[in-house]
């Protein structure tokens, strides 16, 4: 049988299998003479309906589900449970089996996953390792850096890059994985070196419906790992525990409120970073807030789970930089304080302004500028409208994407949110350039901006078109 099929679960085979494949596919519209397409019932659609047009285009073999009712007698048609699980093992034998030839260490939960999966690649490229990272920003293999287009890939995308970073000689790949790559099996067939668990709170219940079905989601990757694997999870959050039920790999923990196997004890904030010690060790985090710090606990804590010595990493981690938009200070002549954020969940958004909360005696003003994007779960918009002018001395409510959604109708879901007395202190102004340039002009010296919400994106969608936009242009383009 055809290698690429070894450990596929199959309940009939009609035909003849070829002994070479020249191509995995999961999108008709890619298919080639001799490639192998595997019909997936999607969100959006049914790769099953596409089966002609595969065969048609050249596909010799079919994975499916359904069987067509009508065959073709020189396709070889596979018949699985699970067309998606299939595809994930599918890339993966075709690609050779990259992930067990790279140490993979995967970093799951609603905020945080960029934060550390950048920090865990700069850390190791500063300690002098070759390695690939996968995330919402960006993907690099080695020093190659190409930009995303999802948080975590279909699986022959992912598996291909693995093999790039295989190829190219890569020791470690630190990925993010989303919740929706967990359900929809796209991560099937990866070894994983390690997983992290971040925390886990409102948000894509657009998508998973049911806050349980959210965590279910998040947990079937810790089901996932083998026994020779590490599970860190964060212990202060309530489903920390839950993430490590019924898992096989050696699970650890970190945490700042409970006894944990890396506890951190906070010494000093600062505007541009936290002084900790973690364990027995003190070290510097350039990055501020308590959200942050778990963040960074969870860095150093894998890479002593990865056989780093312990002043080694913690002389490295405090000299390395986070993600694009994540707490990014502009710099800019004036000195104000501008930080530009990805924060787009109740949860990210409160975290980053308690944060600013904590230096307002340095300051006199905390300004918010943020949105909610459209065609997501509309749930959270009046929550993120009441955190915002609860933290706020001035909030300006804008657009975020709103896709196909009517960007007025958005933020009035927000400011369902805020009660009257707040709404005193809050403004609202559709066009997200216009909102920006007039909080820059509100700004006096002593206030700080927040532009939440976008954070790394260099766009904005609106009617189903991208738009060129950068929050980070903006703020120069106007103080200039």
């Amino acid at each position: 049988m055809n290698k690429i099929l070894q450990n596929i679960k199959t309940y009939k085979i009609i035909g003849n299998v070829p002994d070479t494949t020249s191509k995995v596919c999961i999108d008709s519209r890619q298919v080639a003479d001799g490639a192998v397409f595997i019909a997936i019932n999607g969100v959006n659609t049914d790769g099953h309906q596409y089966i002609d047009k595969a065969i048609a285009g050249g596909a010799n073999i079919i994975v499916c589900e359904e069987l067509p009712e009508t065959l073709n007698e020189k396709t070889c048609y596979i018949q699985v449970k699970d067309s998606a699980a299939a595809a994930g093992i599918i890339a993966s034998n075709y690609y050779d089996n990259p992930s067990s030839k790279i140490k993979v260490i995967g970093i799951t939960g609603t905020n945080g996953k960029t934060t550390t999966a950048t920090m865990l690649y700069n850390l190791f490229s500063s300690l002098g390792y070759y390695c690939g990272l996968i995330s919402t920003v960006q993907n690099i293999v080695g020093t190659h850096i190409t930009a995303s287009t999802h948080t975590t890939p279909d699986p022959i995308s992912l598996n291909e890059l693995l093999a790039e970073m295989a190829e190219e000689g890569c020791e470690y790949c630190f990925m993010e994985v989303s919740s929706h790559a967990a359900h929809q099996k796209r991560i099937s067939g990866i070894k994983y070196y390690g997983g992290i668990f971040t925390n886990i709170t409102h948000d894509h219940l657009d998508y998973h419906k049911t806050f349980p079905a959210y965590i279910a989601a998040k947990k079937m990757f810790f089901n996932a790992l083998g026994s020779d694997a590490f599970a860190l999870t964060n212990i202060d959050d309530k489903n920390g525990n839950v993430m490590l039920e019924n898992c096989e790999a050696r699970k650890y923990s970190y945490g700042i409120k409970n006894y944990a196997d890396f506890h951190t004890k906070i010494i000093e904030k600062d505007i541009k970073g936290t002084l900790v010690q973690i364990n027995s060790k003190e070290m510097w985090l350039p990055l501020p807030g308590t959200f942050n710090v778990y963040n960074q606990t969870s860095v150093y804590a894998t890479a002593v789970l990865c056989g780093i010595d312990e002043a080694e990493a913690a002389e490295h981690i405090s000299n390395i930089k986070g993600a694009e938009g994540r707490f990014q200070i502009v710099p800019n002549q004036y000195n104000k304080v501008v930080i530009v954020d990805y924060a787009h969940t109740p949860d990210a958004l409160e975290n980053i302004l308690k944060t600013l909360k904590e230096f307002e005696n340095q300051y006199q003003r905390i300004i918010c500028v943020f949105g909610a994007g459209g065609d997501r779960d509309k749930t959270k918009r009046p929550e993120m409208g009441e955190i915002a002018a609860k933290y706020s001395d001035l909030c300006i409510v804008t657009s975020d994407n709103p896709r196909s959604e009517d960007p007025n109708s958005i933020i009035e879901d927000i400011m369902q949110g805020v009660d009257i007395v707040s709404r005193k202190k809050v403004v609202c102004v559709c066009d997200r350039k216009e909102a920006i340039k007039i909080a820059l002009q509100m700004m006096q010296q002593d206030d700080i901006l927040l532009i939440a919400g976008k954070g790394h994106e260099k766009y904005q969608e609106i009617k189903g078109v991208k738009h060129h936009f950068d929050d980070v242009e903006i703020v120069n383009e106007f103080l200039k």
